[in-house]
């Protein structure tokens, strides 16, 4: 192959197989340029369900629709060319069936160009899992803290501690069994994630989990400091651009109020520059 040859997105088989090699690097991305900035970088770009509370302002993952997720995944898809990226599927639109759940897969799938689809849950979507991967949907599963189950787990709190380490295990265990190619161990503890990692066949991708995970993934706005309402505490900020673009809004707003800007440069005569008699 030729050194200058153009690197292609992975598919779920190659994540599949970075399995216990170097870690795999993800982030979510929800519009066109910030899928632009990501991909050089990433291995997997997720549209996350987040995009609600990120972008929407909404208080959960729970009012996020359909075609929401439709709508930011294709402009996503837009911005990618290298990195590989999966699609939410939102609250509402797997859990009733294994049938729903190919019928909104397939969509997502076909209106996005995304290579796969993550849903949360572990032993009780088992058998949607592998309806899906049997029916070529591939699924990212989901598991420890499952943000659209926050109002049965008592909000978003670290899961798998003390008699719960089982359950979060055979979650784990189920998603794999299942034909899940990659699963998300969200706010578990570190020696359970390191123990989930060792058994499982699939690549794990930590989130408040542990660095022995086969991956990692941050929610692109916590990351950057531009979504400030909270903190989660495994988000650590690279950049706190929300504070620059504070800073530069009100020097915006500054020179307007002082009739500063527009400066001459910044606007138009009567005749073009350069433009002959």
């Amino acid at each position: 192959m030729s050194a200058t040859a153009k690197k292609t997105a992975p598919l779920p088989a190659d994540i599949l197989a970075r399995k216990g090699g170097t870690p795999l690097v993800c982030l979510t991305a929800y519009t066109t340029p910030v899928a632009r900035l990501t991909d050089p970088h990433c291995d997997i770009v997720l549209v996350g369900d987040s995009l609600g509370m990120v972008l929407h302002g909404m208080e959960s993952t729970l009012g996020v629709t359909m075609e929401m997720m439709i709508l930011h995944g294709a402009a996503v898809k837009r911005g990618l060319s290298r990195a590989m990226m999966v699609v939410d599927m939102p609250f509402g639109s797997y859990e009733e069936s294994p049938s729903q759940a190919l019928r909104n897969a397939a969509r997502i799938l076909r209106e996005t160009g995304a290579a796969a689809v993550k849903l949360e849950g572990g032993v009780e979507m088992e058998e949607t899992i592998r309806f899906l991967t049997r029916r070529s949907i591939p699924v990212m599963a989901h598991i420890g803290l499952t943000p659209q189950a926050i109002n049965t787990l008592g909000g978003y709190k670290v899961q798998g501690r003390g008699e719960d380490r089982a359950r979060v295990l055979d979650d784990a265990r189920a998603v794999a069994r299942a034909g899940a190619f990659s699963v998300v161990l969200e706010k578990v503890p570190a020696t359970l994630a390191d123990e989930i990692t060792a058994e499982l066949p699939i690549p794990t991708i930590g989130i408040g989990a542990s660095a022995g995970c086969d991956g990692q993934i941050l929610v692109v706005d916590d990351m950057l400091g531009l979504f400030t309402a909270f903190k989660p505490k495994f988000a650590k900020r690279y950049a706190e651009l929300g504070e620059t673009a504070d800073a530069a809004i009100a020097a915006y707003a500054a020179e307007v109020r002082a009739r500063s800007f527009p400066a001459p440069e910044h606007v138009f005569g009567e005749e073009a520059q350069g433009a002959k008699p």
